[in-house]
């Protein structure tokens, strides 16, 4: 079971990068751009949720006895992440925008 909270923090925390990269992405992007910002964090929120969905499958086809705490694990994680990511972008006041 603890083996299965570990897996599932890590793959939480491995859903979250791609929201990551394509909220750097936004920064080059132009105002003339066909790809703009919120297709670019529509696209990666897709792939976040993909690999969350990815790693899922892969701990029930394993594990499935311990498939509830994986999950439940993954979604804390990436909420946590998420949360903790805004609040330090917050408290920075704009200083790497």
């Amino acid at each position: 079971m603890i083996l299965a909270i570990i897996c599932g923090a890590l793959a939480g925390f491995v859903g979250f990068l791609p929201l990551l990269v394509g909220l750097n992405m936004t920064k080059k992007v132009t105002a003339t751009s066909n790809f703009g910002h919120m297709s670019i964090l529509i696209l990666s929120l897709v792939v976040s949720f993909a690999l969350m969905f990815a790693f899922a499958i892969v701990c029930v086809l394993v594990a499935r006895d311990v498939a509830l705490f994986f999950v439940l694990a993954e979604a804390v994680v990436l909420s946590v992440t998420a949360i903790v990511f805004g609040v330090m972008r917050s408290k920075s006041n704009g200083k790497e925008r």
